[in-house]
């Protein structure tokens, strides 16, 4: 053998070992990894192949799968009943694109291959394991009332059982619904019309969407100056001057109503009127840290807030100056909250000071009905405030209802107790106020419980008309009924 022909054998050996090393490393190594690439469409035809597991409401299932039409290599695509009634709870799975809410964080167990669902049999013969099912603690009544009174208003809502921490609904408006989304065919025209809706409608108001909650938060500086001490009792006068000129500033605090009591009024005096400046000196007098310590306790600045879908963070700012900490104080600055946030400081306060945590989920079960896991209720209930506080919020949150700002909220055999708020929005408050009210209910009868918080944030009302009482209330008030009534 000459040379030459020695020289390029070599070097063909040499190119056929780095093709063998190559296959092996991509084989043995870099194989799971493109098995589980979200571009792999094996995993969309296996993912399809079969009917999904399905989510469950009230023993009723709110989804299921329908064969595929035409030719594709699809062979089935989600369903939904009620979608856009759901689409806070369920999220969607779609041929196209990745699943949200419940459907993503369960996609494995709703498509089989949850390794807790294979049998002996299934990993005998590698057959894909029946999908199992996800079952919720929502009430379909509590978020059908919910979504009818919230109707054409852009707003979300959240209802708690304060004791058990389920979450009973969960809604968020305008809707959509996810059935659009599910099959590859037309999921992507739907997609541009839904992410080019100015109104947002695949934004989740109800977790996901933190606001300024305005009055709403005067909950918590009331709480943090009765467990600090800096007041004994809601019935104690406060030292507020009215208006009150937020520290180094020619900027006074002024309330709604010029004639409302508000000069040096009792906690209970300034909830019912939501006096501006009570809680602004109020969170002055306390300080940012001690806000903020009671903010955080009740779940503010969490940022893996899980129920299981994540939620959006809700803030209590650091860094302020007294004039900021003022202003923080009645919920605006750069306070943000979701309606999960504020319905879980009406359910603390219910719950006699401890807060359950919040869960939409009870269990995960096989395609048998046999439980995987269950989500307990009550489990992680942590004490945000004394009982004594506690009571004495109660006591001033119901007079806010029988005689103060959310009079629209009562409800004959029950115990209401709430807060207004009307957050601004947009420079020098140029833009439409953010609507809100958060409450608890306790029928008078059977002792059961609610706690509700909704947020409006746009609606047809002219601006004048904007108030926590007047839109957000009424919202509050049938999910209350539709609780603990039916």
């Amino acid at each position: 053998m000459n040379k030459t022909i020695r020289r390029v054998s070599v070097f063909t050996l040499l190119l056929v070992f780095a093709l063998l090393v190559r296959a092996t490393w991509v084989q043995f190594y870099d194989g799971q990894a493109l098995a589980d690439d979200k571009n792999n469409r094996r995993n969309v035809i296996e993912t399809y192949a079969g009917p999904l597991g399905n989510i469950i409401v009230a023993g009723n299932s709110i989804t299921g799968s329908a064969r595929t039409s035409g030719n594709s290599d699809l062979a089935y695509k989600r369903t939904y009943k009620d979608g856009a009634l759901y689409a806070a709870v369920t999220g969607y799975a779609s041929q196209s694109y990745a699943p949200t809410q419940l459907e993503g964080i369960y996609q494995d167990l709703l498509n089989g291959t949850d390794t807790r669902l294979k049998t002996v049999m299934d990993t005998v013969t590698g057959k894909r394991a029946d999908p199992g099912d996800v079952v919720t603690t929502i009430d379909p009544g509590v978020q059908k009332a919910g979504f009818d009174a919230l109707g054409d208003k852009k707003g979300g809502a959240v209802a708690i059982d304060p004791k058990t921490g389920k979450i009973l609904a969960v809604v968020s408006t305008p809707s959509y619904d996810p059935s659009t989304l599910t099959d590859a065919g037309t999921a992507g025209s739907a997609w541009k019309k839904l992410n080019d809706d100015p109104d947002k409608p695949l934004t989740n108001r109800g977790l996901r969407q933190p606001l300024p909650p305005g009055s709403t938060f005067k909950l918590v500086v009331a709480a943090a100056a009765l467990e600090d001490g800096l007041y004994s009792s809601v019935d104690e006068k406060t030292v507020s001057p009215n208006p009150y000129m937020l520290p180094n500033t020619s900027t006074p605090l002024r309330n709604e109503s010029a004639s409302a009591p508000c000069e040096n009024a009792t906690i209970r005096t300034a909830l019912e009127y939501s006096c501006n400046n009570v809680f602004g000196k109020m969170a002055v007098d306390l300080g940012q840290d001690k806000v903020r310590a009671m903010a955080e306790k009740f779940g503010f600045n969490d940022d893996k807030q899980d129920v299981p879908v994540r939620a959006y963070t809700s803030v209590y700012p650091t860094g302020m100056d007294d004039a900021q900490t003022g202003l923080s104080g009645i919920g605006q600055f750069d306070v943000t909250a979701t309606p999960l946030q504020m319905a879980m400081v009406s359910a603390a306060i219910a719950n006699g000071g401890q807060l359950a945590s919040p869960h939409m989920v009870s269990q995960i079960t096989d395609s048998g009905g046999d439980v995987l896991q269950n989500y307990d209720d009550g489990s992680g209930t942590e004490r945000i405030i004394s009982s004594t506080t506690a009571d004495q919020l109660q006591s001033a949150m119901q007079t806010v209802i029988e005689q103060g700002t959310g009079t629209n909220a009562q409800i004959p055999g029950v115990t209401v107790g709430g807060k207004t708020g009307t957050a601004q929005h947009g420079e020098n408050n140029s833009k439409t106020p953010y609507a809100w009210f958060t409450a608890y209910g306790k029928s008078d009868s059977t002792g059961k419980e609610v706690a509700v918080a909704v947020m409006v944030e746009q609606s047809d009302a002219a601006r004048s008309e904007v108030s926590g009482n007047g839109l957000a209330a009424p919202v509050a008030k049938a999910m209350m009924q539709a609780a603990l009534q039916n």
